[in-house]
Order: structure tokens, then sequence, then C-alpha cells
């Protein structure tokens, strides 16, 4: 962006209902509602679930069911998936749960789509049953919805009711370059994982950008990446901060994943060099700091990617700190 500003980036939320240590998943279900309720009146166009599973600190497993949960505690802010991860799923059963949260609240329902499991082998089987062996085709799964979703449906043997006739946007997810060609062979909004998935950020959008095809869904590329937020009042307490979310990436490096633990002083105690650069690699589009630092930092994230949407995810431990951070954000685009 030639004007270095943030003024015209639509600016989202992409919630993990992330369950801290001490407290229980209902907790954060409680949390995520008023922080939705929040990005509503702080101008957030988004408000996304991943569907996650057998992660004890991740609870948004249901993610249709959550989806309606905030959509129904909110007026305005699109809800919807970051995503659904569709080899889990029949395209008929998606159709139809998110036929019915759009026939609930008609406008508001956004359907982001992954192709990966989104937990480790043995649930993956325990989730598809006889059908983990069966071939799945993303592209073809997607072709599947997007039948199902039309208005020519209607003469189908097979119909998604509710479902059929409505306008939900669908986004393809990814975090290689796979997903960044399926997306713009499509014609499809492409949303990037940028927040654990660092390493193909850069090529992805451009493959993707270089080989869009125009649909009836989109005219031109859309991307959306997806970072790191932890923002405070001074770049000291935001780093403070953020030692719950470099500990929580420690423990994926590590397979010793734990519920978000409470900031510390020194995070220096819980890692070793090697450790330290593997976090710092996943965590590279973070933003970390004070809103003056932040934004700056934005800027020239912005201005190098030409990204048409940030969506910012932010694993706090102190909800009162988390909301503040969520505000802070909102401020750089105003």
């Amino acid at each position: 962006m030639a004007d270095h500003s943030l003024k015209n980036i639509p600016y989202s939320v992409l919630d993990l209902a992330t369950v801290l240590d001490g407290y229980t998943a209902a907790d954060t279900f409680k949390a995520s509602l008023d922080l939705a309720q929040q990005s509503e009146s702080l101008g957030y166009t988004r408000y996304w679930f991943a569907e996650h599973h057998n992660m004890a600190g991740v609870a948004s497993s249901a993610t249709a069911v959550l989806i309606g949960y905030i959509a129904g505690g909110t007026k305005t802010i699109r809800v919807g998936s970051g995503g659904i991860m569709l080899p889990n799923h029949a395209p008929l059963i998606v159709a139809e749960q998110f036929g019915t949260l759009a026939s609930l609240y008609p406008n508001r329902i956004d359907l982001g789509l992954g192709r990966a499991p989104g937990t480790d082998q043995i649930t993956a089987m325990a989730i598809r049953g006889e059908n983990f062996n069966a071939a799945h085709n993303f592209p073809k799964d997607i072709e599947k919805l997007q039948q199902l979703f039309s208005a020519s449906n209607n003469r189908a043997s097979v119909r998604a009711i509710p479902g059929e006739g409505l306008e939900i946007p669908i986004w393809v997810l990814g975090s290689s370059t796979d997903s960044a060609r399926l997306a713009a062979e499509k014609g499809l909004p492409y949303a990037f994982a940028s927040h654990f998935a660092p390493t193909y950020f850069e090529h992805a959008i451009s493959i993707y950008r270089n080989n869009f095809k125009p649909s009836a869904f989109l005219q031109e590329p859309y991307v959306m990446a997806c970072v790191n937020v932890v923002a405070a009042d001074t770049d000291d307490e935001a780093e403070r901060l953020s030692s719950s979310v470099k500990r929580m990436f420690l423990g994926v490096i590590t397979g010793k994943r734990e519920l978000l633990k409470p900031p510390v002083d020194d995070i220096n105690q819980y890692w070793d060099r090697m450790e330290k650069e593997a976090v710092e690699q996943m965590l590279y589009y973070s933003f970390i700091g004070s809103g003056e630092t932040i934004k700056e930092n934005l800027t020239a994230f912005v201005d190098t990617y030409g990204v048409n949407e940030i969506m910012s995810t932010s694993h706090i431990y102190d909800h009162q700190s988390k909301l503040h951070s969520n505000k802070i954000f909102a401020g750089l685009f105003g």
C-alpha cells in the first residue's frame, strides 16, 4: 500500500477457544463470547473458530456449534470457520450445518475449509472410522459443497435442506502451496495460516495471485493473513504477556502440550537455544509490543505482501489483558 496506511484493511479475529490452566472449556466459551461482543463493537469484520481435535488446550472441536453460540450472542459481526477440516465430514453434513447457521443468521456466516485432519492420525482414524483409508479429494468435495449450496440443485436426488440456494462464502485455508493453487483455480478467497506456518506464506500467496482465475464468487484475488498479536501499553509488558504463547508453541514442538500457562518474567528458563529458535521460527509473523510498535511493523508487513485482510489470534492468559490487546489492535486501523 503506497500510502503506508492500515485504514483500508479489514481486521478480524481467529479464536482457537484456548483453555487456560486452572479453567474449563465452559469458562473458555464465556470468554469467547465476551471477546466476540467486544470485537463487534470495535469494528472487527469476522470472528472465526478452527476445528481441532484431541487437544486439551483447544476447545473448538464442535466448530459449528460454537459458531452458532457466538452468532447468537452478537448482531453484525461475521462468524465462521477457519476452518472446517473437510476430510472429517461428508460435504452434505457441512452444507446442512452451515445452511442451518446461515438461515438463523443471514449474511453473517463464513465457511472456511481446510484439507488437514486438525489432529493426530489416531484421532483422525477415530473420527473417520472405516472411511479413514478412503480416498479424500479436497477439490471435488469443495465442488460438491458448491453444488449443494446452489439453487440449481433443487432437482437433485440429494439436497441440503437448509443450505440450498443460500449465499454462504467459501474460503480455502492453507499453510502450503497446494492450497494456494486450489484457491486460485477455483477463484475463491484464500486465508493463509501464517500464525503457525510462516515458511510458505510468501511463495503461496504469490502462486495464488499469479494463477487466480476469476469466478462467479470472486473477480480478483483476495488474501487474508492470520498473524499472532500480543498488544499492551508497553513493549516490555507485551513481551511478558507473550511468554504464554511462546510456552504454548514450545509444547507443540516438544510434544508436551499443556493448557495455556500464565505469563512469566523470564521465558529463557523454559527452553534451550534450539527450542527457542524453533518457536521463534513458527512465530515469525507475530506482532508483539505497544500499539506504536505493532503499527509500524504491521504497516511494513501489509506494504510488503499487499494482503487484503488481517486476522489476529491472541493467546493471552489474562482475559482483561486479552480484551485490552484486542482494543489496541483495532485502534491501529482507525
